[in-house]
């Protein structure tokens, strides 16, 4: 066994890994960054990148599908599976070829293998006579997370997680996904556009639950339009399979028939065989436990990405990791509260939000006004045939602390709203600033001045 000292040890090189190994070393720092599979981590091979190949491709057929509408003649024959499996595996190649040049360039010494915190500044990487311990003046713990399932629901055959459903050589004519959460809506939209018939089975009373309750109102009555079906408020029960098809019974007493079930009901933190709990790290239900600066109990020792309580998303990942490279550097950097970080579920219509949800807001700040405007008063929204509109959250008389958004391409608009939460902006600050004639975003200008007491285009 041999032991190499280092500045700074990362175990795992997904967003939070990598983005805080690039800036420890931008920084000054030496930094060996231990990752068992490859650079990207779950994001980039196994989740956002790749899922989104797969929704610009179901985007494209419903355009297709649509072309008679504004006066073009086309027809979707339907789907060359291993074109489309390609396509999404060279976005992916791509920068994963650019990631990892860019962290080479970086100076930083990754390590292939699969690494276990022996504590209380040590990575051992192999085993035996082969063994490497690197030691850090720092740690960080980044090992990310996993496609999590229910007690007793196995994984196999015809029940898939969504990194099975990425690698689908066949396109379902009747799926089942149980969760409405991000990864549930996306993939039912996904195949819904590719000409599946796809039901939604999600135990809470609305689909996309995480967001305010207006959100989810439009999600389904989109859904009901592109006849994705879905079930709400009831519990799923019990799976079988055979070589045909999957029979899923809920709770009710009803059944749901499907070629699979594809199981989407969050991700847990890929802790197990860490060595985390051996070596002392305070842990809750597999996740590490930190304080608001990323700090575990152990001195010295960080964690940051999915493993850490609360949103799991990639760029809250990239933060988390950036921080922890400075907080170490003595920089002080800003936190910023899960609640102000910006969020995009893909599905079609997509679903972006920042800042708090109504009841949230009332939790936190007490009495507060809302305001609506439907999309349908914008021209461009009209022109891309979508629906939905934006819903603001602000204090009594006070600033604005929620953005909620529904409709085709809404996520671009996300950044403005961000800026406008962030910074506590008042309606009457923002109403005054020209918005460009007629892109999707004037809608959050005619919001401001409609809260601001001066509605344009919408209804007093």
């Amino acid at each position: 066994m041999t032991d190499t000292a280092v500045d700074l040890v990362v175990l795992g090189g997904g967003s939070a890994g990598y983005a805080c190994a690039m800036r420890a070393a931008d920084l000054g720092s030496s930094v060996v960054l231990i990752e068992r599979d490859k650079l990207g981590g779950t994001c980039l091979h196994r989740g956002c990148v790749p899922t989104k190949a797969l929704l610009h491709a179901a985007e494209v057929a419903d355009e297709i599908n649509e072309a008679a509408a504004v006066g073009l003649k086309a027809s979707f024959e339907g789907v060359d599976v291993p074109a489309l499996l390609d396509y999404k595996d060279k976005i992916v190649g791509k920068h994963f070829k650019g990631l990892t040049g860019l962290v080479k360039s970086r100076g930083v010494t990754v390590v292939a293998g699969e690494g276990t915190f022996i504590g209380p500044r040590s990575v051992r990487v192999g085993s035996g006579a082969d063994a490497v311990t690197y030691t850090g003046k720092n740690v960080l713990l980044a090992t990310g997370s996993y496609s999590r399932s229910l007690p007793g629901l196995e994984i196999s055959g015809r029940v898939i997680t969504s990194e099975q459903a990425l690698e689908l050589s066949w396109v379902p004519e009747r799926a089942l996904v149980l969760g409405g959460g991000v990864i549930g809506v996306e993939f039912a939209s996904v195949w819904a556009s590719l000409g599946a018939e796809v039901t939604i089975i999600e135990a809470l009373p609305s689909l996309v639950p995480a967001e305010d309750p207006w959100v989810g109102k439009q999600v389904e009555r989109a859904f009901r339009k592109r006849k994705i079906g879905f079930s709400t408020g009831v519990r799923f029960q019990s799976v079988t399979q055979d070589d045909n098809g999957v029979t899923v019974t809920l709770e009710d007493g009803k059944t749901l028939s499907g070629d699979l079930l594809l199981v989407a009901v969050g991700r847990g933190a890929a802790t197990d065989g860490t060595g985390f709990a051996e070596a002392g790290v305070e842990m809750d239900r597999g996740f590490v436990l930190t304080n608001e600066r990323l700090a575990t109990n152990l001195p010295n020792v960080y964690a940051a990405g999915d493993i850490v309580p609360g949103l799991q998303l990639a760029h809250r990942g990239f933060a988390q990791g950036i921080f922890v490279a400075e907080e170490i550097a003595g920089l002080n950097p800003i936190v910023v509260p899960d609640s102000l970080i910006p969020r995009i579920t893909y599905c079609d219509p997509q679903v972006a939000s920042v800042g708090l949800t109504e009841e949230k807001a009332k939790e936190v700040h007490g009495e507060v006004e809302t305001f609506i405007y439907n999309s349908a008063g914008n021209a461009k929204t009209d022109i891309l045939r979508t629906a939905g509109g934006i819903k603001v959250v602000r204090v009594k008389d006070g600033p604005i602390v929620g953005f909620h958004m529904v409709g085709g391409r809404i996520g671009e608009l996300v950044a403005e709203a961000q800026l406008i939460v962030d910074w506590e902006a008042y309606p009457e600050d923002v109403a005054p600033y020209i918005h460009a004639h007629p892109p999707q975003y004037e809608a959050i200008g005619e919001a401001m001045l409609a809260m601001a007491g001066k509605p344009l285009h919408a209804a007093r």
